[in-house]
């Protein structure tokens, strides 16, 4: 353990010294470590619509991966105060830090939580954007260290439990979920809701299923 909290403090200092080289970087990442949270609610939203061209276990897998970001932050809080890490700038008081500094635990980072859900519930009905999905949970957990928030094994862990938080529980409600999903799509009063109007259930269903099993 000695040794891994070595190498999480040097790769922390080396990020930081990056940060202090990049100044014309600061704007761009800064607004992206504290608001970068609306991209991953787009791409949730995105997902969930275009799911409704899908079958019911693909709407299933797009309320799935909103439901996850909920869990998993959820799941992340008894972590946390376990783990009671502080932030770095508590044991750290030379380095940069470029966003308000908070009084809250620094392991896991639940903004990296959020982001690992979100890139995992993602790619379980849509390769392309879960692809965009991840992209963006990398740069949102290297923010978050650039930033001087967290420690790398802060962020690193956050995403690895997202993304546990997500598949795992895919695998524990995707049956119920998918026929909630086939249900409420029988409802005619909710069909203009879950079905686009360019592809019918029926072809939707003869298309087959795109979600990973």
């Amino acid at each position: 353990m000695g040794g891994l909290s070595r190498l999480n403090h040097r790769l922390f200092d080396d990020i930081n010294t990056f940060a202090r080289n990049t100044g014309w970087l600061h704007s761009p990442l800064v607004d992206y470590a504290k608001d970068g949270v609306v991209l991953f609610g787009l791409l949730l939203i995105g997902g969930l619509i275009r799911s409704r061209r899908g079958t019911p276990r693909t709407l299933a897998a797009a309320a799935w991966a909103c439901l996850a970001v909920l869990v998993a932050v959820a799941v992340n809080q008894p972590i946390v105060h376990a783990a009671h890490e502080a932030r770095p700038y508590t044991g750290h008081p030379n380095v940069l830090v470029l966003v308000a500094r908070s009084a809250d635990l620094s392991f896991p980072s639940d903004h990296s939580v959020m982001a690992g859900a979100t890139a995992a519930g993602i790619l379980l009905f849509s390769r392309k954007l879960g692809l965009v999905a991840v992209g963006a949970a990398v740069l949102m957990a290297f923010a978050r260290v650039y930033v001087g928030a967290h420690y790398p094994g802060d962020v690193l862990a956050g995403l690895v439990i997202g993304a546990a938080v997500g598949i795992i529980g895919w695998f524990l409600v995707r049956v119920p979920l998918t026929r909630a999903a086939a249900w409420l799509r029988d409802r005619p009063r909710l069909e203009p809701l879950l079905v686009a109007k360019s592809r019918r259930p029926e072809v939707a269903a003869a298309s087959g299923p795109d979600v990973a099993p």
